[in-house]
């Protein structure tokens, strides 16, 4: 399991960073989902994707690995209500694209619960990095 580790940092890293490049490229469907009693949706999907992309870079540097870690659990958390109200108010983010069913929606939201798991899992110091934080 140790082997495979570094492979699902390196993979949640990318993806980190790619949605939120995504949050900045193309803001409106991520605006879409933001529940309307919540202030400035466009700030909070900016702000959402900054922390995106940091928590990607840092899940790649040892020395900010746990932070990292912490950090995209904190956001999970934080855009839950987000994925709460695309799935029950049945939101469709993407007009342009046949709208999702009803059913992914609903089951993509314990997806939130594994990607702490992973974010977790993958932040954790090495026997390397827990001697010796700024080595690989």
């Amino acid at each position: 399991m140790t082997k495979v580790i570094p492979v699902l940092r390196l993979l949640l890293a990318l993806a980190m960073m790619a949605v939120g490049v995504l949050h900045f490229v193309q803001p409106a469907p991520f605006v879409a989902i933001v529940p309307q009693m919540l202030p400035a949706p466009l700030a909070l999907v900016l702000i959402s994707g900054a922390a995106e992309i940091a928590g990607g870079l840092g899940l790649l540097i040892p020395r900010f690995r746990r932070a990292a870690g912490w950090g995209l659990v904190l956001l999970y958390l934080a855009v839950f209500p987000a994925n709460i109200n695309m799935a029950m108010n049945h939101i469709q983010p993407l007009p342009s694209q046949p709208p999702p069913p009803e059913w992914f929606l609903w089951a993509r939201l314990p997806l939130q619960a594994v990607l702490i798991w992973l974010a977790l899992r993958v932040s954790r110091p090495t026997p390397q990095t827990a001697e010796n934080p700024t080595s690989k």
